[in-house]
């Protein structure tokens, strides 16, 4: 499945808040805290977030290449595994970003709406974290085991 959203934040902006992990619940309503991760994401950094309900799920980040302003990160919540794709491009009137998420397709339903309003809220900066029309969306779903 890959998600994408578009907003006026500057890609360095949208890019420091994906790499510093005590970033993240700022912009992803989905997590509420970020446990045993560094102050900045590097390749083998291992943690866990916190959901809003309380259950965690283990996190590894495969790879970080902060000049394209890509990682990718794996996380397990008991038997499910999901590996995720992150990515970040300037434009014009701001920037962009993609998240193409592998794992199971019950898995992937059910984390579409979520991460797909954390993209809008990401991209529209963190003067404007409210819910919103994205501006473009794709969904393609593919099951992994």
């Amino acid at each position: 499945m890959t998600l994408r959203a578009a907003g006026p934040a500057p890609a360095e902006d949208v890019w420091s808040c994906y790499a510093v992990p005590a970033c993240w619940p700022t912009w992803s309503p989905q997590i509420t805290a970020v446990r045993g991760a560094g102050e900045r994401i590097t390749p083998g950094m291992r943690g866990e977030v916190v959901s809003l309900f309380g259950v965690t799920a283990d996190f590894v980040v495969e790879s970080v290449d902060e000049r394209r302003r890509r990682w990718v990160w794996r996380v397990a919540l008991g038997p499910v595994r999901l590996r995720l794709h992150h990515a970040v491009f300037a434009r014009p009137a701001g920037s962009a970003s993609t998240l193409r998420i592998e794992g199971p397709a019950v898995a992937l339903a059910a984390y579409a709406a979520p991460a797909q309003w954390a993209l809008r809220r990401l991209v529209r900066g963190r003067g404007d974290v409210r819910g919103g029309k994205e501006e473009e969306q794709e969904h393609d779903v593919r099951q992994t085991d």
